[in-house]
């Protein structure tokens, strides 16, 4: 028993319920408990790019991207006409400061601009997907009334299909690591010494399963065509999302990208997954399975 990775089991007994409860709700209870998470994430990602001798629009950015981010739950053509202003105002800001800015402080912004703040809003517009449809309780929040004859179907679309979503990212984590640990052999790539072939193939095919029984319960057009796609949709962009925190990290040589989750490490150590995944699910769901079903 003195060898179990007690922080790490007690951070996740408290962090997931929290998550859950965040996620049933949605509305501006989501939406806030999302722009601290994005928040804390930006601030680690400033910190690795501090690390690498750059001088980035710290604050400038993260006041656009909490912006940015409470816009996506109002109006989501807004928040995709914020983002190009507040790149000019970052690189505005960038132009007039006492110190002459760098191409690289530039980039730097803009990309945790992007990174840290577009890309994520996704999850906050799937979430709000029929929500107001639903709501029960103030700040458009939803609960769950009766639990004995709840169905996916019950449910707001976008808080059934956020779960399928982190569904498939969970067990594409999952599987990747677990059967890599036992069955890794072949190193995937440079970036992430411990990443395997072998445990990227189970970390595919629980994110195909996954998403196909999902796709069925949801009653998706077409189910094991559609989420056999959705599932590996998210797989590669999960993995891809993985591999480019830990590119940043060995760039800016640390271990993890923060200390803030006691056996974890750090926000963007446990939401890399989720940043590349965000935008490929939201539209997935709002412009392709549309489309399925006017076809079948």
């Amino acid at each position: 028993m003195a060898g179990l990775p007690w922080a790490r089991i007690g951070s996740s007994l408290v962090a997931i319920p929290l998550a859950l409860v965040m996620l049933l709700l949605g509305g501006w209870y989501f939406t806030a408990g999302f722009c601290l998470i994005v928040l804390l994430g930006q601030l680690e990602y400033f910190q690795l790019a501090k690390a690498k001798g750059l001088a980035p629009a710290i604050k400038t950015t993260l006041i656009v991207s909490q912006v940015l981010l409470v816009l996506s739950n109002v109006n989501p053509s807004l928040a995709d006409a914020l983002f190009p202003i507040a790149g000019t105002f970052i690189c505005f800001y960038l132009l007039f400061q006492t110190k002459m800015a760098s191409i690289a402080d530039i980039a730097a912004s803009v990309l945790g601009l992007f990174y840290g703040g577009y890309l994520p809003s996704f999850w906050i517009r799937l979430r709000a997907l029929q929500q107001l449809d639903f709501s029960n309780l103030p700040l458009d929040g939803f609960w769950i009334t009766s639990w004995k004859t709840v169905t996916m179907q019950g449910v707001p679309q976008g808080l059934s299909h956020i779960v399928l979503a982190f569904f498939c990212i969970w067990a594409a984590d999952i599987g990747a690591y677990v059967f890599g640990r036992i069955l890794g052999r072949t190193r995937l790539s440079d970036i992430s010494p411990k990443k395997t072939v072998e445990g990227a193939v189970f970390g595919f095919a629980g994110s195909l399963g996954i998403a196909i029984v999902g796709a069925w319960v949801l009653h998706w057009p077409f189910f094991v065509v559609s989420g056999a796609s959705f599932g590996l949709l998210i797989a590669v962009s999960s993995l891809l999302g993985d591999l480019t925190e830990s590119l940043m990290k060995r760039d800016a040589g640390v271990k993890d990208s923060g200390a803030l989750i006691p056996g974890h490490g750090g926000i963007l150590d446990r939401t890399d997954s989720y940043v590349f995944t965000a935008p490929l699910v939201y539209y997935f769901v709002t412009l392709l399975l549309p489309l399925l079903c006017n076809i079948g």
